[in-house]
């Protein structure tokens, strides 16, 4: 998984070599999180997201949008703080998880199949599968992900009437959005393939690992690491 994001991210030209360790692309947030995998015929992972389940009382500070340039911006950063604890305070009050979402990667070859959206919509499906939830998403605008993000149910980010608008993020190089998702609120077009899925989900392979055993192999670049999360065997036509 790490790899295949290593691999899409350094041909989009989101991040030089120098950030990949032993070709991989690693984050911390990865040891913490599930991961939905898309598996090719071939059994290797060509399509990925994350999926980071946060406590209620989660502090703003300890969120990966907390790390976005728009939220140390002086005229933005007070109101994505206030809108983001809105957001938490809400799946608070909805006794529902916080999650956020990323981690994107699609392999050049399913980029614009029914795969690629099939995967978006197995998010909505995991929500559902924890009971619901409230969610977050920092999505970038190349490829039209953000867009089809949008499509299916994200909605962008509000501070009262104001929309929060799309930023540079000088990291990936490229323009990005924050949206935000609710498990009860996709696109009625799409629930029917969402109640699909969530089947698939419940009989697809898990694989786990220990934290403390995770830690240690994400040391280690010549090891791949288990981390929570599903593969589909594979992925259609």
């Amino acid at each position: 998984m790490q790899e295949l994001r290593g691999a899409v991210y350094l041909a989009d030209d989101a991040i030089d070599e120098s950030r990949l360790i032993g070709g991989r692309h690693v984050v911390k947030s990865d040891i913490h999180s599930w991961h939905l995998l898309v598996l090719d015929r071939d059994g290797a992972v060509c399509a990925c997201t994350r999926y980071r389940h946060h406590p209620a009382r989660v502090q703003f500070s300890n969120l990966a949008v907390a790390e976005s340039p728009l939220a140390s911006c002086s005229l933005w950063g007070r109101k994505v703080r206030s809108a983001v604890e809105n957001e938490v305070s809400l799946s608070r009050c909805m006794d529902l998880p916080f999650v956020e979402l990323g981690g994107w990667a699609i392999a050049s070859e399913i980029r614009y199949t029914v795969e690629a959206l099939r995967m978006v919509l197995a998010a909505y499906a995991f929500f559902r599968i924890f009971g619901g939830a409230v969610g977050l998403a920092t999505a970038t605008v190349r490829h039209s992900s953000a867009s089809i993000l949008r499509r299916i149910g994200g909605q962008p980010l509000q501070h009262d009437d104001q929309q929060v608008p799309s930023y540079i993020d000088r990291q990936y190089k490229c323009a990005m959005e924050i949206l935000r998702f609710y498990s009860w609120a996709p696109n009625a077009r799409y629930d029917l393939w969402i109640r699909e899925i969530e089947k698939d989900i419940l009989s697809t392979p898990v694989i786990s690992g220990s934290s403390a055993a995770l830690s240690t192999k994400m040391c280690c670049p010549s090891q791949m690491s288990l981390v929570p999360g599903f593969a589909r065997p594979e992925h259609s036509r």
